[in-house]
């Protein structure tokens, strides 16, 4: 599965938006120059988000963009949606009981990749333009306890006996991109 351009440049003008807003209304332009995105692109784009409530435009001069919600309250999973950007890991259409087989059938791994949209659509919803702004991002996501009682986390994996309480499991980190064979664990405090 992959994010689409459209939904990657919707998040990065909004969090570049609400960074430098600072209340006042910013120019496409400046957006344009300092995410290098084009200026008729984020113009399509701003569209779609002003259409679906997330931003205000404000013409005349010194006009440009603002949020219409404060940036705690914008959602990444809202910027995403907005510019008609789907969430999802599996090729059937939604909430359709008709598989992605010929004989419209659903394949052996349908309900994996079904969750996966699902956690995805969670973790994206849970995230804001604020935590973007103040690089609040890592370690949003949390581990899920497994059948034997292994929490698993991207790139970590850590038995209930290392942790003890909720407080331990959200101090897991995940590192910006995970290092292949890194089987670092951490033990409850």
């Amino acid at each position: 599965m992959r994010l689409s351009t459209k939904g990657r440049y919707a998040v990065m003008a909004l969090v570049d938006l609400a960074s430098n807003s600072n209340g006042r209304p910013v120019a496409l332009a400046d957006i344009s120059a300092r995410q290098e995105i084009s200026l008729s692109y984020l113009e399509q784009l701003f569209a779609k988000l002003r259409r679906n409530g997330l931003v205000k435009s404000v013409r005349g001069p010194g006009g440009g963009y603002l949020l219409a919600r404060t940036a705690e309250d914008t959602r990444i999973s809202d910027a995403i949606l907005a510019v008609d950007e789907p969430i999802r890991a599996t090729r059937c259409k939604p909430n359709s009981a008709a598989g992605c087989h010929s004989d419209k059938s659903r394949c052996l791994t349908h309900d994996l990749w079904e969750e996966l949209s699902h956690q995805i659509q969670l973790f994206l919803s849970a995230v804001s333009l604020a935590d973007v702004c103040n690089r609040r991002v890592l370690g949003k996501a949390m581990p899920v306890e497994r059948a034997d009682g292994v929490l698993s986390a991207p790139d970590k994996q850590v038995s209930d006996k290392q942790v003890t309480d909720t407080a331990s499991v959200t101090s897991l980190k995940s590192p910006a991109l995970p290092v292949p064979g890194d089987a670092t664990t951490v033990a409850a405090e």
